[in-house]
């Protein structure tokens, strides 16, 4: 490996690097350039009225919390986090809420349109990410994560995990069925391998803090360099591994989203601060390159395929389409970020990027895929292993 191989490594594990090829590969989708998408940005403007409308329906006091794994562990209108049996010293809590959330994330990939999740202790029935993530906060609670019985809300003891231990969890059966469920057990196994326990990087990123202050993109520098081994069969410089990264001939080199990680990353603000560490440059993160926020610039008419056909076959996830897919949309996600605050009338600062997507333009994805496909499925079907999406 050489030096220069391993700077530009480093350097593409960072949300600046995402930003920065998104605007790249949305300059060339406005020239024309772009082989499978083009773009409307005239359409912007129904995008952006959609999610203001579904911001207002979903929080009308427009106090929105931010994008997070944390608003999947509800049931029954139940805060079932909230209901644990939590440490009460605020450091041993935040390394169980990293013990909960980070695991939780890498379980998020898309859940098919038919698998449910019955909640017993409520009685609700769920599905896709929030029955995923009530599924894997009853894991967690039931302490097969954890080494200790006596001590069941900590992760150490990821390397047990295999696809029965997730199909037992999450309910799968012949009629209830979980894509993904290998590459999801393997996913939390390699977690094991690279981190020991999740919990430990909440200590890392505690270091971090200078008076008490760290910026967002730390947290996913941190994460994006110690959890790197657990992405199998990605690509790879100079040895180090990248992640969600991935080529596009439009451009040189790498594209990279890192959407998992940065939802990671949203997802531990909370449990920072209420440890007293105040998170600043939220906007420092990137939009997420995801089927919701995706499709509801695909379901609007902003991006458009190039050939209608493609709308009716799976893409494999490293194929040019849904790369350039991805990657438009985390810059199409910074130009309508501004278009909703104007309408609601709020500023940057009290209205991040984190709010905006959870409002916003993610609610507002699912709601006119809704509109348009009773199953909610996406308008671009992607073949995933349940380790992107």
């Amino acid at each position: 490996m050489t030096n220069s191989d391993e700077q530009a490594a480093r350097a593409l594990l960072s949300a600046a690097a995402v930003r920065r090829r998104a605007h790249e590969l949305l300059a060339i989708a406005l020239d024309g350039r772009l082989a499978d998408w083009r773009i409307d940005l005239l359409r912007l403007e129904a995008a952006a009225d959609l999610t203001v409308e579904t911001v207002r329906l979903n929080y009308p006091d427009l106090n929105v919390p931010f994008h997070a794994r944390w608003r999947h562990f509800t049931a029954a209108g139940r805060d079932l986090w909230a209901e644990a049996d939590k440490p009460t010293d605020p450091t041993a809590q935040g390394r169980a809420a990293f013990d909960l959330v980070i695991p939780s994330v890498l379980l998020d990939a898309g859940a098919g349109a038919t698998w449910r999740y019955h909640d017993t202790a409520t009685g609700a029935v769920l599905g896709r990410s929030e029955g995923l993530g009530v599924a894997s906060l009853r894991l967690f609670e039931s302490g097969a994560l954890s080494s200790d019985p006596g001590d069941p809300l900590r992760a150490d003891a990821l390397g047990q995990v295999d696809a029965a231990t997730i199909a037992r969890a999450f309910q799968v059966t012949d009629a209830n069925p979980l894509v993904g469920l290998e590459g999801r057990a393997a996913l939390l196994r390699r977690l094991g391998e690279a981190v020991g326990r999740p919990g430990a990087l909440f200590d890392i990123m505690a270091r971090h803090a200078d008076n008490g202050r760290l910026p967002a993109p730390v947290i996913l520098e941190v994460l994006l360099q110690a959890l790197g081994p657990i992405w199998s069969g990605r690509l790879s410089l100079g040895g180090i591994p990248l992640g969600d990264c991935w080529r596009h001939p439009a451009v040189e080199g790498f594209v990279p989203l890192h959407k998992l990680s940065q939802w990671m990353s949203y997802s531990l603000i909370e449990p920072l601060e209420a440890s007293g560490i105040t998170v600043t440059n939220i906007d420092g993160l990137t939009g997420l390159a995801e089927y919701r926020n995706g499709g509801l610039f695909v379901d609007t008419g902003v991006l458009v395929l190039r050939n209608p056909e493609d709308a009716r076959i799976a893409h494999p996830v490293d194929s040019p389409l849904v790369v350039g897919w991805r990657s438009l949309t985390v810059a199409l996600l910074d130009k309508l970020a501004p278009m909703v605050r104007e309408r609601l009338g709020v500023t940057a600062k009290a209205f991040p990027l984190g709010r905006v997507l959870e409002g916003g333009s993610w609610a507002a994805g699912r709601r006119i895929a809704a509109s348009l496909r009773p199953d909610l499925s996406p308008p671009i079907a992607v073949i995933s292993d349940g380790t992107v999406f």
